[in-house]
């Protein structure tokens, strides 16, 4: 599932939209420009590097996937809630951000295979005696709002007992996990792997896994094209290596053999 409110605005602008074109990917190649929404908050996907450039693995694949097509790459700066509405809202001819696969998500919009796996998780800090969803009985966990984390937490947060912290974007949320508002969060193993190279002394660690989850390349409804050449792309780049190498890079996790599916609701 995905936030309530973000799902709600998401169908109602999409219901606005009335198409004219046969497939937006003869646009785009005719532009000679691909529009890309990407959080740079949201490390190891997106990043700005000691040049205050962007990095991360979800910008290494969106650069490697106009080189291959040819087009120039122009960024769409976007946040977790913000996603789905800039590529809806025509603000963005992609969205290639950290975005999880689910049902929900699919009913507003399409997307390609996936292209790279987050391992979802709440962390805490090691010598927190926390290891199954019943131990968080009483506890407050830190999420990022919009997120496929919030949701996630959300749908059993009453069966579990625990109450939920909610920051605008995946920095704030970071920031608040760095500063001690919050020891517990909701997000990506690989945050928790930033998180400490930030400040070793809080020895964040995974403590309940709630969801591993392909990422794949957003695209409005309507677009068999788009997608069929998106996923031509993901085939092409899976069988020669360079999305493993990415996401060894910047996750130092290897892509699974088999990759998650769509998950059923």
């Amino acid at each position: 599932m995905i936030a309530a409110g973000v799902l709600a605005a998401a169908v109602a602008l999409s219901a606005t939209m009335v198409s004219a074109r046969a497939d937006q990917y003869e646009d785009i190649m005719k532009s000679g420009k691909l529009r890309v929404a990407t959080d740079f908050a949201v490390p190891p996907f997106g990043m700005l590097d000691a040049a205050l450039q962007p990095t991360g693995l979800d910008v290494e694949a969106a650069k490697l996937l106009a080189a291959d097509w040819g087009l120039q790459l122009e960024w769409v700066k976007t946040t977790g809630a913000s996603r789905i509405p800039n590529l809806l809202s025509n603000k963005a001819d992609v969205v290639m951000s950290s975005l999880s696969i689910t049902p929900d998500r699919a009913e507003v919009i399409d997307f390609s295979k996936p292209y790279g796996v987050i391992n979802s998780v709440i962390g805490g800090k090691a010598d927190d005696k926390i290891s199954s969803w019943e131990d968080l009985k009483g506890r407050n966990v830190a999420v990022a709002r919009g997120t496929i984390n919030d949701t996630d937490i959300t749908a059993v947060a009453a069966k579990y007992g625990f109450t939920i912290t909610r920051y605008e974007d995946d920095a704030t949320l970071i920031t608040a996990i760095l500063s001690g508002q919050n020891d517990l969060i909701a997000h990506a193993t690989e945050t928790l792997k930033r998180i400490n190279e930030k400040n070793p002394a809080l020895r964040f660690e995974p403590k309940v896994v709630t969801r591993a989850s392909g990422i794949g390349i957003g695209v409005r409804k309507g677009n068999p094209v788009l997608v069929q050449k998106l996923n031509e792309w993901v085939d092409a780049n899976m069988a020669n290596g360079k999305l493993n190498a990415l996401s060894v890079k910047f996750t130092g996790i290897p892509l699974p053999q088999k990759m998650p599916t769509m998950p059923s609701k």
